[in-house]
């Protein structure tokens, strides 16, 4: 089984940053997808950012050109830089991995991330 722990998040005014950790442990694959998710009260959990073990990248819309999400695979860590955030960027925020990004099998507990001033 694989454990999925998330930090980084918080408290941030409209048009400031943040960056998001997710560590795994625990039964981790030889190579492995990670990607985070957000999910905003009273609406579904989205996709925000998806990465492959080899580094390749694939955003949502509301995501591109404001977050970049990397990993680090010698420390099984994975990370989603956030700029110009919004506060429709409010949301929990959970880091997802599993064999491909098409089969998402583990998740995090969620991190809250809130845009307000």
């Amino acid at each position: 089984q694989v454990r999925l722990v998330e930090s980084g998040g918080g408290l941030v005014q409209p048009g400031g940053s943040l960056t998001l950790s997710c560590a795994a442990s625990g039964s981790i694959p030889a190579t492995y997808a990670m990607g985070w998710y957000r999910q905003a009260p009273g609406k579904q959990r989205e996709l925000v950012a998806r990465i492959t073990y080899t580094g390749t990248t694939d955003y949502a819309d509301t995501a591109k050109g404001r977050f970049t999400i990397s990993r680090d695979n010698a420390v099984n860590t994975a990370y989603l830089q956030m700029n110009s955030l919004k506060p429709e960027d409010t949301a929990v925020y959970f880091c997802t991995s599993g064999l491909n990004w098409f089969a998402f099998t583990n998740w995090g507990q969620g991190t809250q991330v809130t845009v307000s001033s």
